[in-house]
């Protein structure tokens, strides 16, 4: 009998074209896609024959009211780390065993700065009036028109020293930017290692970045910890990027903030309730919105899929019974 392992919410329809999926050839085991993201209460009817389920990032939230509807379901691995996505306390406690993988900062922190980029010279927008036949044009209004800016010689702050933003600080450093950073301790650890200023004022931090750029994990201490006095802090001119997660930010604030004129801008590759909640950002004037591409390139795929299926493999392979010695 085969096995058989979902993969949730394919949107390109790629994993099983990827070189990666020969880690499955020779087995058993039967590769079932799901191109389209599922809402929670279609999803145990989606997954009833699925013996196992690999979950891209936190696409698709897995919570004890699912999985109690799954009792075929014996395996569940995560692509990079795991996050909240999975309900590890039911898994446990039904029996499903648990698998991740590992990330890299590099695919997140090269779209970061594909970010910065466009966002200080409004690509977006001037993208989006060209395609309307207007030449060189980012607004309708020319009493709405300003023009973007150069990156060399503006302050770039790095809130969270980590990997990724240890990286983009690099990037920072190459176009010729001053670089700050604030965060934890830990942070400022790394800032002294990498010879940039850490300012622990957080206020200050903002007021003095001409960009900011997100890079923190999220949990209970950061969810929702960036509200809208920190946003005011900001300046009329300066961009806020966001390629981490959405939830650092509290609900609504950010739109407020723009509308209010503080930050000048945003540049977003991270939404709340993907994809439905990007819609607000989308048409924004002051938003340069990208759909959570940080990590949506064949490099990373190749290495989540290739650890996911052979966790798979090697999954069925060790719960194979073998026959008796004689």
């Amino acid at each position: 009998m085969s096995f058989t392992v979902t993969v949730l919410d394919d949107y390109q329809g790629c994993c099983a074209f990827l070189d990666a999926a020969h880690t499955l050839d020779g087995s058993d085991i039967r590769l079932d896609v799901e191109h389209n993201h599922l809402e929670a209460a279609s999803l145990p009817a989606r997954l009833a024959d699925s013996d196992a389920v690999i979950l891209i990032r936190e696409r698709t939230t897995l919570t004890r009211e699912i999985l109690a509807q799954l009792p075929k379901l014996r395996l569940i691995v995560q692509t990079g780390r795991l996050s909240s996505a999975i309900d590890l306390e039911a898994c446990d406690d039904l029996g499903i065993a648990v698998r991740d993988g590992s990330g890299s900062p590099t695919a997140p922190a090269e779209l970061t700065w594909l970010l910065i980029l466009a966002g200080c010279r409004r690509l977006g927008s001037y993208l989006a009036r060209q395609s309307q036949g207007e030449w060189q044009r980012s607004t309708d209004r020319l009493e709405t028109e300003s023009l973007g800016h150069a990156l060399s010689g503006r302050t770039l702050g790095i809130w969270g020293l980590g990997k990724i933003g240890s990286r983009v600080a690099d990037y920072g450093k190459a176009f010729g930017m001053q670089v700050i950073a604030h965060g934890r301790e830990s942070s400022a650890g790394r800032a002294f290692e990498q010879e940039i200023d850490y300012i622990a004022d957080r206020q200050a931090f903002l007021a003095r970045s001409d960009i900011v750029s997100l890079h923190l994990k999220l949990n209970a201490e950061t969810r929702g910890m960036i509200g809208a006095a920190d946003l005011a802090s900001m300046r009329a001119d300066a961009l806020l990027v966001n390629t981490s997660r959405a939830e650092l930010i509290r609900p609504g604030a950010l739109l407020d903030a723009l509308d209010a004129g503080r930050p000048g801008s945003a540049a977003l590759d991270v939404f709340e309730n993907e994809p439905d909640g990007a819609r607000a950002y989308q048409h924004h004037p002051r938003v340069l919105a990208t759909p959570h591409l940080g990590f949506v390139e064949r490099d990373t795929y190749e290495r989540y899929f290739t650890t996911a299926f052979r966790q798979v493999r090697e999954f069925v392979e060790a719960a194979r019974p073998t026959s008796a010695s004689a």
